[in-house]
């Protein structure tokens, strides 16, 4: 059975605790802001960020008990990053062209 250290269990636990907050935050933001494209902005972000967190932690933790650098998690977070803004931008582009009147 393989033990983590300290650090290792303090700075996972760190990042977790700052992607719950992130998320938290960017829920908020949709929450409380009022027009279509202030509430994009938030939970994008929030999104984005907080599972950066998670999966930064997960890659730390599997590749202290594996003893043995373990970067696959890095994939995942790579799509996240490239569909999250790109989502929003399309949701917002909807959202203009739903706007504008017929010429």
């Amino acid at each position: 059975m393989n033990v983590l250290p300290l650090w290792v269990s303090l700075t996972a636990s760190a990042l977790l605790i700052i992607s719950g907050l992130l998320t938290l935050t960017g829920s908020i933001g949709l929450l409380r802001l009022k027009q279509l494209y202030e509430r994009m902005h938030a939970p994008t972000l929030g999104m984005t960020m907080g599972t950066f967190c998670v999966l930064l932690a997960s890659v730390l933790i599997t590749s202290t008990l594996q003893n043995r650098p373990i970067f696959h998690e890095l994939l995942i977070t790579l799509f996240l990053i490239i569909t999250s803004p790109v989502t929003a931008i399309l949701l917002m582009q909807s959202a203009i062209h739903r706007q504008t009147p017929p010429d």
